[in-house]
């Protein structure tokens, strides 16, 4: 059985298929407790969590009719039994399924299992306004295909300049996809755009979170 927080059909907010429909599964608990967190009531025990199973979870993203699915948190890979319901779902060829994972759980094991490009993990490196840095596996830097993600989430000039250090020592640019996503409340985005232009960062993408411009930033469920 898995605890899910939520399930819901919005818009990705973010990530390779922004703008699109998506099929939401978020699960309860998480392994960090990242400073600027968005989802704390995920792990923090202030929300109810429903008891699914893995046929549960998949029946309602084929009711649903969407073809984008996205696990997220908490932290999904910490969830027992993950890897099952990810074949479950990487079996049935109209889904793609986006694993949201926080970079510090290692992702080896489910690189090794999950080698086509319909299982795609989206990792989120924490910079060091996170207070989570500390928490990163490295080795992840080495298991992403192309069609796979880093992430950056940027709070401050700090966080800017750390991750464009990263996606040069790493070379991730010719490893996988790279965005680059402000925190709003605390850095202009304007910042961002400003600085991979004077650093020439072709092929890394910006992105702020659309579901949050469509509706209230603080309500749940979209």
């Amino acid at each position: 059985m898995f605890n899910v927080i939520e399930k819901f059909i919005s818009i990705d907010g973010e990530g390779p298929s922004a703008g699109q429909l998506a099929a939401f599964i978020r699960f309860s608990r998480c392994n960090i407790r990242c400073s600027w967190c968005d989802t704390k009531y995920s792990w923090d025990g202030s929300c109810t969590t429903e008891s699914m199973t893995a046929d549960e979870i998949y029946g309602y993203i084929k009711d649903s009719g969407v073809a984008n699915v996205t696990l997220t948190g908490g932290e999904p890979l910490i969830q027992d039994g993950i890897g099952d319901l990810i074949e479950l779902l990487s079996r049935d060829p109209f889904l793609t399924i986006r694993i949201e994972t926080n970079g510090a759980v290692d992702i080896a094991p489910y690189k090794a299992r999950f080698k086509t490009d319909n299982v795609q993990f989206i990792l989120d490196y924490k910079l060091p306004d996170s207070r989570m840095e500390h928490t990163m596996i490295h080795e992840n830097f080495d298991l992403l295909n192309s069609w796979d993600v880093y992430k950056f989430v940027i709070a401050s000039e700090r966080d800017l300049l750390r991750a464009i250090e990263l996606v040069r020592e790493k070379d991730l640019l010719n490893k996988c996809l790279v965005f680059f996503s402000p925190v709003v409340e605390m850095y202009e985005p304007v910042h961002i755009v400003n600085k991979m232009m004077e650093e020439k960062l072709n092929g890394v993408r910006f992105q702020l979170q659309l579901h949050k411009y469509v509706w209230d930033k603080n309500k749940r469920g979209v």
